[in-house]
């Protein structure tokens, strides 16, 4: 599922760590997190869309990567970007 501008604009805002920031770790953890939630309630009503269960399981993947690449470097960061998004570690 694509995100609008806008959800994807107020999530980079509320992630980034300054102005300009739209790629960081956190911004980018926290649009994968939108999106999985989003085919997560597709699936529930779509139960047999095996292309999008692919493709969710491949976004959680790289979530989980980005996410350990994140707690290698900062585990304050860490705990406050799934503390956030309420993910659970």
């Amino acid at each position: 599922m694509k995100l609008s501008v806008e959800k994807k604009g107020e999530i980079i805002k509320k992630y980034s760590k300054s102005k300009n920031d739209n790629g960081s770790t956190n911004v980018q953890v926290a649009l994968l997190s939108k999106r999985i939630s989003g085919l997560t309630e597709h699936l529930k009503v779509n139960k047999k869309d095996q292309s999008t269960r692919r493709g969710l399981l491949k976004l959680v993947g790289k979530r989980k990567s980005l996410l350990s690449y994140l707690k290698k470097k900062s585990i304050k960061e860490y705990q406050e970007l799934i503390k956030g998004l309420g993910l659970r570690k």
